[in-house]
């Protein structure tokens, strides 16, 4: 797989090309409706975003829990890329949303976080793990299940590996792809309990083709 050197630099130069991309797929109103049916929203949800970029998942996850009828909770996320997240800092700063915190950081430096950035009940993570290193991604699931509290829950979406990913994902965003056998076996060996595949509702359907959605409890 072609990987990129330097994924925060890629994603500085594409961030333009990557918010148009997911907003012709319709990506963050399918991420929406995936909250809207899932169990696991609650009000209080102590929630991180790992690499967060412009926030996509952040935003439909707290639109998700105010649709519900869900108080939300303080929301935190980090990103490498600090041009991704100057977008997401200028998107809250418009929409006056001040009940989010973001910062840089790498999921492969944990250690940088505040230090009370711990115990969550619910960690996302959206189109991050496929631009590390084949070989660092069981360590990044295991540094984010040390963040999770006793009954947390690691919720990731991941590029799937297929003929249209090859070349629309692998090739010109230079990630890797997974196949669901390497995703249960990387997270077993991270040391979740139970690794289940959720679905994208059925008017988002067409996102499956994209990507799977991984549900691990600690």
């Amino acid at each position: 797989m072609n990987q990129p050197s330097d994924p925060a630099r890629l994603f500085a130069d594409r961030a333009r090309s990557y918010v148009r991309f997911v907003r012709c797929v319709g990506y963050p109103q399918g991420l929406r409706a995936y909250f809207l049916a899932s169990p696991l929203l609650r009000s209080g949800l102590h929630v991180l975003d790992a690499g967060c970029g412009t926030g996509i998942v952040t935003l439909a996850l707290r639109a998700a829990l105010l649709d519900r009828g869900f108080r939300p909770a303080r929301l935190h996320g980090f990103d490498l890329t600090p041009a991704m997240l100057d977008r997401f800092r200028q998107t809250l700063h418009t929409r006056r949303i001040t009940d989010i915190d973001v910062v840089q950081a790498n999921v492969l430096e944990l250690d940088a976080l505040p230090g009370s950035w711990r115990n969550y009940d619910l960690i996302v993570s959206a189109s991050m793990m496929e631009y590390l290193p084949r070989d660092r991604l069981v360590q990044a699931l295991e540094g984010l299940r040390g963040r999770l509290n006793e009954e947390g829950t690691l919720l990731l979406f991941v590029t799937r590996r297929n003929w249209l990913m090859r070349p629309l994902i692998g090739t010109w965003w230079k990630a890797n792809l997974y196949a669901a056998g390497d995703l249960d076996q990387s997270f077993r060996r991270a040391g979740f309990s139970t690794i289940a595949f959720g679905k994208f509702p059925l008017s988002f359907r067409h996102l499956a083709l994209w990507g799977y959605i991984v549900e691990a409890r600690r």
